[in-house]
């Protein structure tokens, strides 16, 4: 690749303050271990920003230089601003690749970008999860094992409402009967968009390395480097002469 990806890797950032128990799973966030799992997979400019920030994080300056934006979220979505996430939907349209985590599902700009209501079934109760690969070929399965088994997670079912991914790359299968689409990207206007189930809060799900290498291959493929930006409005001026 000719420049480093500018990554954003954003977090609500408030079971860290309110639960000790993830406190202790993960001392620097959720954001702090999946930068940097990602520093130690490749080579990027990562930025941080957190829900408590001014404009949460997500400034003009700082979506307008992001390549791919990485999203946890849980329990707050409901308090992130509209015009923050109506910016994020904006620059997914117009190149920007969007990576949406876990309970992220609910968040404001996937939501817009679906169309949906991106409901499913949970539980939380320390099942095991088997997440399968089945498209090898797709750039996000790159180097990525048949399948990872995964102790302890939270438990997702179907039916996902989301609609028919462009690309289904991992189904979860759960000690608990249920099967999930956990790794399936859409194709939004000139951006990228994938969906990653597995990293419940209070499982250290984010420090696997298998995890983070479907992190990695994931940037690098809703990255859009040289895209040839389309041109929108009224256009006076013919071609031709007619």
């Amino acid at each position: 690749m000719s420049k480093k990806i500018n990554v954003v890797v954003w977090n609500e950032n408030y079971h860290e303050k309110t639960m000790p128990q993830m406190a202790e799973i993960y001392p620097d966030g959720i954001h702090g271990a999946i930068a940097q799992k990602l520093s130690e997979m490749g080579d990027y400019n990562i930025t941080i920003a957190t829900q408590d920030m001014p404009e949460h994080g997500l400034t003009d300056d700082v979506l307008n230089n992001c390549d791919v934006l990485i999203w946890w979220a849980h329990a707050k979505h409901h308090e992130v601003s509209e015009k923050i996430a109506n910016k994020v939907v904006g620059r997914v349209l117009r190149g920007m690749g969007f990576i949406v985590l876990h309970s992220a599902h609910y968040c404001k700009p996937f939501k817009m970008l679906m169309g949906t209501s991106c409901s499913l079934k949970w539980r939380e109760n320390d099942e095991r999860e088997r997440i399968w690969t089945i498209n090898p070929t797709h750039p996000i399965a790159k180097g990525v094992p048949e399948h990872i088994l995964i102790e302890k997670e939270e438990t997702y079912g179907e039916f996902y409402d989301v609609p028919t991914p462009d690309d289904t790359v991992f189904i979860s299968w759960f000690s608990g009967g249920e099967v999930f689409r956990s790794g399936i990207c859409y194709n939004r206007g000139l951006g990228k968009v994938f969906y990653f189930r597995p990293g419940h809060e209070t499982y250290p799900t984010y420090y696997r390395d298998e995890i983070a290498l479907i992190m990695k291959n994931a940037v690098e493929w809703a990255y859009t480097e040289g895209v040839t930006k389309p041109t929108f409005d009224h256009c006076p001026k013919p071609l031709e002469n007619v």
